[in-house]
């Protein structure tokens, strides 16, 4: 499209339009580097969650139920040498990177990152034949900046507490975006994307009780965004304004009663930088509890006891982590409800020393050591913790007593990786630990490569034909 022929949003001073300008005015080389190597990490994160994702049993359920639906096409499912449309691919994809709760997650807007936005581009990328490994850095950091800023709209955790499952309602604007990049939309057809997303915004965080349907949320984001971008791009009209509607628009409807901030969405664009903010996982558990899982596993290496040791821990919350990740289990849990659960991911972790993959596998979750030990684990609302706004949701208090009378004491004001990122020789060494064995090293090291050099990768093709072989389970 011409310079002459690109069009404005429908009102460039607000914030829907503010934001649609920005994003069709993208340019990679004004990001700092520091923004680009979050990115390639994540991303990196992101392909390394789906490739354990892949093969999981739930996964291999929706694969074979959507297939059955759905025809085949030009692009790969991750880890199934099997291909379908771009809609298909980017929910499965999306499913697989979201299908064990070890990916990214953004503290403060919460939402994963990774699992709306890789498989909405490498989709595209692959529908258009290939891109080049710039584009697709940069569409990804667009995809990055958005999602958080529409989620800091709706005061980020309180849609948490509501219920609302944040991410699917935050994420179809992050996928929007980042596809729009790829089709290089103007302000008009961003703004057109923008509203056809929000109108797909959905989730239900009921899902997490036991549902396989928690796993694919992010799936459905993904999708959604990837369809409202390529409509926008045929000229199918969404809703203009939509941030910023009174009557049906996004804010409104979805944080009625609750003073949604409308400025957030535009804020500091090009100059404040939210994709270095996202927190890379060190456990396979919901974000809000790795702040609790941080504090037991300090605990332990400084005073040495064990589970047998334990007469009762007690976990203080904030309300949003509470309503999020404390309910009284009832023995059998399916994994999803182990991995939002803080009294199972406190049990295993003492039990085990640590809560990855192989502490929510299912014959994991059904051993009798970690059901003596969960009737003693009991979480409370710490009502104070909420006066600190967004930076105390994540804030833990453990207080555990010793059957020899010891009390002990420990409170971590977020998870250690969201205080200290990851280094990048920490990612890789995650991503290494997670595709070990699952994957010829040859061709685990050659992903690897590419997203680490994503600047210099000339065709994406090359990526995509990496990630499209199959892989073995993780629970094998």
């Amino acid at each position: 499209m011409s310079e002459q022929a690109r069009r404005q949003a429908s009102d460039p001073s607000g914030p829907t339009g503010q934001l649609a300008t920005w994003l069709a005015n993208f340019d990679l080389s004004a990001v700092p580097d520091t923004v680009r190597e979050r990115a390639r990490l994540l991303l990196l994160d992101g392909v390394g969650c789906a490739l354990v994702g892949a093969q999981l049993p739930w996964s291999r359920t929706a694969v074979e139920s959507v297939m059955a639906l759905e025809a085949e096409g030009p692009c790969s499912i991750i880890g199934w040498g099997r291909k379908a449309t771009a809609p298909v691919a980017a929910l499965l994809n999306g499913t697989f990177i979201q299908g064990f709760e070890l990916d990214d997650f953004h503290p403060l807007a919460p939402l994963h990152s990774a699992s709306l936005i890789l498989p909405s581009l490498l989709a595209t990328a692959e529908r258009l034949g290939g891109i080049r490994g710039d584009r697709m850095l940069a569409a990804a950091i667009a995809g990055f900046e958005v999602g958080p800023r529409v989620g800091l709209a709706l005061h980020g955790g309180q849609m948490l507490s509501r219920g609302w499952h944040s991410g699917p309602v935050f994420g179809t604007h992050a996928a929007a975006a980042a596809v729009g990049l790829l089709l290089q939309l103007d302000a008009a057809g961003f703004e057109d994307a923008l509203g056809l997303a929000a109108t797909q915004s959905a989730g239900l965080m009921a899902a997490q009780y036991e549902a396989m349907s928690k796993r694919m949320h992010h799936g459905f984001a993904a999708r959604n965004g990837l369809y409202a971008a390529h409509l926008a791009a045929s000229g199918y009209s969404g809703i203009q304004r939509v941030f910023e509607r009174e009557y049906g628009g996004f804010l409104s409807t979805f944080g009625e009663g609750h003073n949604p901030d409308a400025t957030q969405i535009a804020h500091g664009l090009g100059d404040h930088w939210e994709t270095p903010r996202f927190v890379l996982k060190a456990h396979a558990a919901m974000g809000g509890l790795h702040a609790g899982i941080d504090a037991l596993l300090d605990l332990v290496a400084t005073h040495r006891f064990r589970a047998e040791d334990v007469e009762r821990i007690d976990v203080d919350l904030s309300h949003a982590v509470y309503h999020h990740g404390w309910w009284d289990l009832a023995r059998p849990i399916t994994p999803i409800a182990a991995q939002m659960n803080i009294a199972y991911a406190l049990a295993v972790t003492l039990l085990d020393g640590e809560a990855m993959v192989r502490q929510f596998a299912p014959e994991r979750i059904d051993r009798d050591d970690v059901w003596a030990l969960i009737p003693r684990i009991r979480a409370h609302h710490d009502a104070g913790f909420d006066q600190a706004g967004a930076l105390g949701r994540g804030r833990t208090r453990l207080r555990i007593r010793l059957r020899d009378g010891t009390e002990l004491l420990a409170e971590q004001p977020a998870p250690k990786s969201a205080l200290h990122p990851m280094s990048r020789e920490q990612v890789v060494a995650k991503y290494r630990r997670l595709t070990d064995g699952l994957l010829p090293a040859q061709r685990q090291r050659a992903i690897e490569d590419c997203l680490l050099s994503l600047d210099d990768l000339e065709d994406s093709t090359t990526l995509t034909e990496l990630l499209a072989g199959p892989v073995g389970s993780a629970m094998s």
